[in-house]
Protein backbone atom coordinates (compact mmCIF):
# COMPACT_ATOMS: atom_id res chain seq x y z
CA UNK A 1 0.00 0.00 0.00
CA UNK A 2 2.55 2.50 -1.23
CA UNK A 3 -0.23 4.98 -1.99
CA UNK A 4 -1.41 5.07 1.63
CA UNK A 5 2.16 5.33 2.94
CA UNK A 6 2.76 8.24 0.57
CA UNK A 7 -0.42 10.00 1.66
CA UNK A 8 0.56 9.60 5.32
CA UNK A 9 4.08 10.93 4.71
CA UNK A 10 3.02 13.83 2.49
CA UNK A 11 0.12 15.00 4.60
CA UNK A 12 1.92 14.27 7.85
CA UNK A 13 4.56 16.77 6.76
CA UNK A 14 1.94 19.24 5.54
CA UNK A 15 -0.04 19.10 8.77
CA UNK A 16 2.93 20.39 10.79
CA UNK A 17 2.67 24.00 9.48
CA UNK A 18 -1.00 24.02 10.46
CA UNK A 19 0.10 23.61 14.08
CA UNK A 20 2.29 26.66 14.82
CA UNK A 21 3.56 25.46 18.24
CA UNK A 22 4.73 22.15 16.77
CA UNK A 23 6.29 23.87 13.76
CA UNK A 24 8.07 26.38 15.99
CA UNK A 25 9.37 23.59 18.23
CA UNK A 26 10.75 21.63 15.28
CA UNK A 27 12.31 24.77 13.77
CA UNK A 28 13.91 25.55 17.11
CA UNK A 29 15.19 22.01 17.58
CA UNK A 30 16.57 21.54 14.05
CA UNK A 31 17.02 25.18 13.01
CA UNK A 32 14.94 26.93 10.36
CA UNK A 33 17.03 25.49 7.52
CA UNK A 34 17.02 22.00 9.02
CA UNK A 35 13.24 22.13 9.43
CA UNK A 36 12.73 23.30 5.83
CA UNK A 37 15.07 20.60 4.52
CA UNK A 38 13.31 17.87 6.52
CA UNK A 39 9.88 19.18 5.45
CA UNK A 40 10.97 19.22 1.80
CA UNK A 41 12.53 15.77 1.95
CA UNK A 42 9.57 14.11 3.68
CA UNK A 43 7.15 15.89 1.31
CA UNK A 44 9.13 14.78 -1.74
CA UNK A 45 9.34 11.18 -0.53
CA UNK A 46 5.61 11.24 0.20
CA UNK A 47 4.82 12.71 -3.21
CA UNK A 48 6.94 10.11 -4.99
CA UNK A 49 5.25 7.34 -3.02
CA UNK A 50 1.84 8.82 -3.94
CA UNK A 51 2.71 8.97 -7.64
CA UNK A 52 4.16 5.46 -7.83
CA UNK A 53 1.61 4.06 -5.37
CA UNK A 54 -1.33 5.44 -7.33
CA UNK A 55 0.10 4.05 -10.56
CA UNK A 56 0.44 0.66 -8.88
CA UNK A 57 -2.95 0.87 -7.17
CA UNK A 58 -4.88 1.58 -10.38
CA UNK A 59 -4.27 -2.02 -11.53
CA UNK A 60 -4.21 -3.71 -8.11
CA UNK A 61 -6.77 -6.37 -7.25
CA UNK A 62 -8.05 -4.41 -4.25
CA UNK A 63 -8.88 -1.35 -6.36
CA UNK A 64 -12.58 -1.94 -6.84
CA UNK A 65 -14.81 0.30 -8.92
CA UNK A 66 -17.20 1.79 -6.36
CA UNK A 67 -19.22 3.62 -8.98
CA UNK A 68 -19.15 4.23 -12.71
CA UNK A 69 -19.05 7.94 -13.45
CA UNK A 70 -21.43 9.03 -16.21
CA UNK A 71 -19.71 10.37 -19.33
CA UNK A 72 -20.78 13.95 -18.64
CA UNK A 73 -18.62 14.03 -15.49
CA UNK A 74 -15.54 13.92 -17.72
CA UNK A 75 -16.70 17.15 -19.38
CA UNK A 76 -17.39 18.79 -16.02
CA UNK A 77 -13.93 17.71 -14.90
CA UNK A 78 -12.36 19.35 -17.98
CA UNK A 79 -14.23 22.59 -17.24
CA UNK A 80 -13.18 22.59 -13.59
CA UNK A 81 -9.52 22.06 -14.42
CA UNK A 82 -9.24 25.33 -16.37
CA UNK A 83 -9.77 27.60 -13.32
CA UNK A 84 -7.64 25.20 -11.26
CA UNK A 85 -4.68 25.91 -13.55
CA UNK A 86 -5.35 29.66 -13.51
CA UNK A 87 -5.47 29.62 -9.71
CA UNK A 88 -2.30 27.54 -9.55
CA UNK A 89 -0.44 30.17 -11.59
CA UNK A 90 -2.08 32.99 -9.58
CA UNK A 91 -0.43 31.54 -6.47
CA UNK A 92 2.91 32.86 -7.72
CA UNK A 93 1.80 35.97 -9.65
CA UNK A 94 0.63 39.10 -7.84
CA UNK A 95 -2.83 39.62 -9.34
CA UNK A 96 -6.37 40.56 -8.47
CA UNK A 97 -7.23 36.88 -8.95
CA UNK A 98 -4.80 35.98 -6.18
CA UNK A 99 -6.13 38.80 -3.99
CA UNK A 100 -9.74 37.62 -4.46
CA UNK A 101 -8.94 33.93 -3.95
CA UNK A 102 -6.73 34.74 -0.93
CA UNK A 103 -5.11 31.29 -1.13
CA UNK A 104 -5.31 30.24 -4.77
CA UNK A 105 -3.09 27.16 -4.32
CA UNK A 106 -5.57 25.67 -1.88
CA UNK A 107 -8.48 26.59 -4.15
CA UNK A 108 -6.66 24.95 -7.08
CA UNK A 109 -6.02 21.79 -5.06
CA UNK A 110 -9.67 21.57 -3.99
CA UNK A 111 -10.94 22.09 -7.55
CA UNK A 112 -8.38 19.60 -8.95
CA UNK A 113 -9.40 16.99 -6.36
CA UNK A 114 -13.13 17.53 -6.87
CA UNK A 115 -12.75 17.36 -10.67
CA UNK A 116 -10.95 14.05 -10.40
CA UNK A 117 -13.33 12.63 -7.79
CA UNK A 118 -16.35 13.15 -10.04
CA UNK A 119 -14.57 11.61 -13.04
CA UNK A 120 -13.17 8.52 -11.27
CA UNK A 121 -15.09 5.96 -9.26
CA UNK A 122 -12.38 3.52 -8.19
CA UNK A 123 -11.18 3.11 -4.62
CA UNK A 124 -7.61 4.27 -5.29
CA UNK A 125 -8.87 7.49 -6.90
CA UNK A 126 -11.27 8.13 -4.04
CA UNK A 127 -8.43 7.63 -1.54
CA UNK A 128 -6.08 9.92 -3.45
CA UNK A 129 -8.38 12.73 -4.50
CA UNK A 130 -10.60 12.52 -1.42
CA UNK A 131 -7.56 12.95 0.83
CA UNK A 132 -6.35 15.96 -1.16
CA UNK A 133 -9.84 17.52 -1.05
CA UNK A 134 -10.17 16.94 2.70
CA UNK A 135 -6.70 18.40 3.29
CA UNK A 136 -7.52 21.43 1.11
CA UNK A 137 -10.64 22.16 3.15
CA UNK A 138 -8.81 21.62 6.46
CA UNK A 139 -5.82 23.75 5.47
CA UNK A 140 -8.00 26.62 4.19
CA UNK A 141 -9.66 26.77 7.59
CA UNK A 142 -6.26 26.53 9.28
CA UNK A 143 -4.74 29.26 7.09
CA UNK A 144 -7.56 31.61 7.98
CA UNK A 145 -7.05 30.99 11.70
CA UNK A 146 -3.26 31.44 11.39
CA UNK A 147 -3.59 34.47 9.09
CA UNK A 148 -1.01 32.91 6.76
CA UNK A 149 -0.52 34.89 3.55
CA UNK A 150 1.09 32.40 1.16
CA UNK A 151 4.29 32.63 -0.88
CA UNK A 152 3.78 36.24 -2.05
CA UNK A 153 2.92 37.65 1.36
CA UNK A 154 0.78 40.78 1.18
CA UNK A 155 1.87 41.81 -2.32
CA UNK A 156 -1.07 43.15 -4.30
CA UNK A 157 -1.57 42.64 -8.00
CA UNK A 158 -3.32 44.29 -10.90
CA UNK A 159 -4.62 43.74 -14.40
CA UNK A 160 -1.26 42.65 -15.84
CA UNK A 161 -1.00 39.93 -13.18
CA UNK A 162 -4.52 38.79 -14.06
CA UNK A 163 -3.53 38.53 -17.73
CA UNK A 164 -0.43 36.52 -16.84
CA UNK A 165 -2.34 34.17 -14.53
CA UNK A 166 -5.13 33.58 -17.06
CA UNK A 167 -2.77 33.33 -20.06
CA UNK A 168 -0.20 31.01 -18.50
CA UNK A 169 -2.90 29.03 -16.66
CA UNK A 170 -4.86 28.55 -19.88
CA UNK A 171 -1.71 27.52 -21.74
CA UNK A 172 -0.83 24.95 -19.09
CA UNK A 173 -4.41 23.68 -19.09
CA UNK A 174 -4.41 23.21 -22.87
CA UNK A 175 -0.97 21.57 -22.76
CA UNK A 176 -2.11 19.13 -20.09
CA UNK A 177 -5.38 18.46 -21.92
CA UNK A 178 -3.75 17.70 -25.26
CA UNK A 179 -0.45 16.11 -24.27
CA UNK A 180 0.56 16.36 -20.62
CA UNK A 181 -2.00 14.12 -18.95
CA UNK A 182 -1.16 11.25 -21.27
CA UNK A 183 2.61 11.81 -21.04
CA UNK A 184 2.80 12.44 -17.29
CA UNK A 185 -0.07 10.38 -15.91
CA UNK A 186 -0.34 7.69 -18.57
CA UNK A 187 -4.03 8.29 -19.17
CA UNK A 188 -5.15 9.91 -22.41
CA UNK A 189 -8.02 12.32 -21.91
CA UNK A 190 -9.34 11.75 -25.39
CA UNK A 191 -9.02 7.99 -25.65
Amino acid sequence: MLLIAGLILFFGAHLVPTMPPMRAGLAQRFGATGYRLAFSLVSLLGLLAIVFGYGEARTAGWNAALWTPPTFTKHISFLLMWPAFVLLVATYVPSRIRDAAKHPMLAAIKIWALAHLIANGDLASILLFGTFLAYGVYDRISVKKRAATGPLGDRQGGFLGDLIAVGVGTGLFLLMLKWGHSALIGVSLFG
